[in-house]
């Protein structure tokens, strides 16, 4: 089992920077591929980034390339999601995730087995 508790979340301007974190627990959290979703109101859950477990190998969604970088801190249990460059668009929920596997669909929320609550980003314009 893991458990993944998400932060950082809060209203920002268009332009600004933001650090989400998620803090994960469990035995296999270390040796779990990590990834961000994000959901906005009347949307589906859609991949943002992932970093498998490794901690180099990772991935973006072409929305966030170049503006978000996923980190991950294996001593602390933690997956990071830098964001800079923030836009009204990337208003949302967003989640963490994890998955007890290292290959595969890593954009496709079904490949994950464990979420977080979610954390709330609000981009004003």
């Amino acid at each position: 089992q893991v458990q993944l508790v998400e932060s950082g979340g809060r209203l920002v301007q268009a332009g600004d920077s933001l650090r989400l974190s998620c803090v994960g627990s469990g035995r296999t959290f270390n040796g779990a591929s990590l990834g961000w979703f994000r959901q906005a109101p009347g949307k589906e859950r859609e991949f943002v980034a992932a970093i498998m477990q490794n901690g180099i190998t990772t991935y973006y969604a072409d929305s966030v390339k170049d503006r978000f970088t996923i980190s991950r801190d294996s001593a602390k249990n933690t997956v990071s999601l830098q964001m800079n460059s923030l836009k009204p668009e990337d208003t949302a929920v967003y989640y963490c995730a994890a998955a007890a596997r290292w290959t595969g669909t890593y954009y496709s929320p079904g490949w994950y087995d464990y979420w977080g609550q979610g954390t709330q980003v609000t981009v004003s314009s």
